[in-house]
């Protein structure tokens, strides 16, 4: 197992577990034999998913599940009684509580919970341990169980290792060199000739001896970007007091909302020559900061700080599943109650993470906390969460709705885990023409997250209303 995969395996704790989890709301209802079947041919063709993990002194090793039986991995849930019109809390209810119930480490790591009569049709719902892959992954791994999807590439076997290279050095070569291609660096949005002739250098250094004094200053530049950028991950200032960060307990609670309509967001981001992370970010920034106004408490000037996953591998090699992402730390406004101001402020800020090296720098870190016991990479981690009130993930989905086994995908909604003291998590999905909300709090610091999901249409609404009375002119 790499060392990242390692550092995750080991961040399980008991107030928050390590776990992607998701739910699909199909019609019409989806046969128990059908999914198994459909696991079977597909997800199954996935190694990883028929490897249990088995931990030692030098780390983590994936082996073969001898006793690998898909009846304990795909298996069938009864959800509590609601009156007709809340059948949606019991669901959000149960998938709370599978977030803090951990996953048999002696199997491998993760299951598949079907609930077979959901609102006339039914809803799966999946739980992954955040070591088998990162959400990026995970989206190649939907694509191949949804009608029309193909099992993985066959991967070839890997060539012998270079003489005298030792397992350290293949591993830094692997995780932290080859992830940084043109589309990396597209992807942590550090475009231009000089971010791509810099990453060549770090990767081929033998050729910036031959290339004079242009590499040379594009060298000295990047040493710049990775030495402030460091200095600025390790001085944080620390978040804003709210009643969302804190200690938290061993109960979860789960909630989404309805889609808004994608076209929307769209036409408002045009308007304002915005993107619509910016739209979509801004309405996260508005609804907590209008949540936590409700609860009486004052949030003018505050602003809290949010982890955003950032992808470092090229789409095509994700299907190799494992973690090759870092995180960016966004601090979103939410005591600004304008709703344009805030978009603008908050468009401001994702500018000011373009071209950042803070999460290669974040990698590394998980990287490194893959090597040390247990104590002192849970010290190392802590730098994230204490300075950290959520983390948050927006993730583009296809724009027509799919099928699995002949029953459409309805509904699409997954969180990723919350590590340390972190007790919030917001995940935005755009799918089928829509984006989706989704929130996952810790109970203690948050028992009603369906407040702060309500807040998510009305924020983006009042943006819209503001930005058609804007003054166009011409």
């Amino acid at each position: 197992m790499s060392k990242v995969d390692t550092a995750w395996l080991r961040m399980d704790s008991s107030s928050n577990l390590m776990m992607i989890v998701g739910v699909w709301v199909t019609q019409p209802g989806l046969p128990l034999a059908d999914l198994k079947q459909r696991v079977e041919d597909r997800l199954l063709k996935y190694p990883r998913f028929k490897q249990r993990v088995v931990e030692d002194a030098a780390g983590a090793s994936w082996v073969e599940d001898a006793n690998f039986d898909i009846d304990r991995h795909v298996v069938t849930e009864t959800l509590a009684k609601k009156p007709r019109g809340r059948e949606q809390e019991a669901l959000q209810e149960r998938l709370a509580a599978l977030t803090m119930e951990p996953l048999d480490r002696s199997r491998p790591l993760w299951q598949f919970h079907l609930v077979e009569n959901y609102k006339g049709g039914s809803a799966l719902m999946v739980r992954i341990h955040h070591c088998i892959a990162d959400g990026i992954a995970l989206i190649s791994v939907t694509q191949s169980l949804v009608d029309g999807g193909s099992p993985p590439p066959q991967r070839r076997s890997k060539p012998e290792r270079a003489q005298g290279l030792d397992g350290a050095e293949e591993w830094l070569s692997d995780a932290l060199l080859k992830p940084l291609t043109h589309m990396a660096v597209k992807a942590l949005g550090a475009a231009g000739d000089g971010a791509v002739k810099s990453m060549s250098l770090l990767m081929e250094p033998q050729k910036g001896m031959e290339s004079g004094m242009h590499s040379s200053v594009d060298m000295a530049k990047m040493a710049y970007q990775v030495v402030s950028d460091l200095a600025a991950l390790a001085l944080m200032p620390d978040d804003s007091p709210t009643r969302l960060k804190g200690q938290p307990g061993h109960a979860k609670r789960v909630a989404w909302c309805a889609p808004l309509p994608l076209e929307e967001v769209k036409a408002v981001g045009k308007a304002l020559n915005c993107s619509i992370n910016d739209v979509l970010l801004s309405c996260v920034a508005g609804a907590i900061g209008e949540y936590l106004r409700e609860q009486g408490d004052a949030v003018a000037g505050k602003e809290i700080r949010a982890m955003v996953p950032v992808n470092l591998r090229p789409l095509e090699h994700a299907y190799k599943l494992g973690n090759q992402f870092g995180l960016a730390p966004l601090v979103l406004p939410i005591g600004l109650e304008n709703p344009v101001e805030r978009v603008y402020e908050v468009r401001t800020r994702m500018r000011g993470l373009k071209g950042s090296m803070q999460p290669l720098l974040a990698f590394g870190l998980l990287a490194v906390a893959g090597l040390l016991i247990k104590p002192a990479q849970d010290a190392l981690l802590s730098l994230f969460s204490k300075k950290t009130t959520a983390v948050m993930t927006n993730v583009p989905g296809p724009r027509e709705k799919l099928k699995i086994c002949g029953a459409t995908i309805e509904e699409n909604l997954f969180w990723v885990p919350q590590s340390g003291s972190v007790g919030l998590g917001v995940s935005i999905l755009s799918y089928g023409g829509g984006v989706q909300f989704g929130v996952v709090t810790d109970a203690t610091l948050c028992p009603d997250p369906q407040k702060i999901i309500d807040q998510f249409e009305p924020e983006f609404a009042k943006l819209s209303m503001l930005t058609l009375m804007l003054p166009w002119g011409d």
